[in-house]
């Protein structure tokens, strides 16, 4: 090795203005606004479910032999908790919110359908 030391600082000031200006712009810049409130849409979208989990338990307690108030109000129930899974999250708030809701759900031991993981796995996909 000859006797040749290169400094660093020397390295990054011959390379050009544009090296040193681009990290000192990244802490010039401010962050990108952050909501953390959820939307009204995904609020919505929790109040509905949480209201037809309500009408399946309801129905469950129903002594209607039939089936037919229990699978409706279940399917009903199912659609709306898809439409939660499915539900693109964008923001921090809604992130946050989607996630706690669907951990509480899934504790429940009702977040079980392979329809959920695809919905849920579809959501995080951006949409172009």
């Amino acid at each position: 090795m000859s006797g040749i030391r290169i400094d660093r600082r020397a390295l990054l000031l011959s390379c050009g203005g544009a090296v040193i200006a681009a990290p000192v712009a990244a802490f010039t810049t401010k962050p990108p606004r952050r909501d953390t409130e959820p939307s009204s849409d995904l609020l919505a979208l929790i109040k509905a479910h949480e209201t037809t989990y309500e009408a399946f338990g309801k129905a469950m307690q129903e002594k209607d032999y039939s089936g037919h108030g229990h699978d409706k109000a279940s399917r009903a129930e199912e659609e709306v908790l898809l439409a939660v899974c499915a539900y693109s999250a964008i923001s921090e708030g809604d992130r946050r919110t989607k996630a706690g809701y669907l951990l509480k759900i899934a504790a429940r031991g009702e977040l079980d359908l392979a329809e959920h993981m695809q919905a849920l796995l579809h959501s995080a996909i951006p949409k172009e």
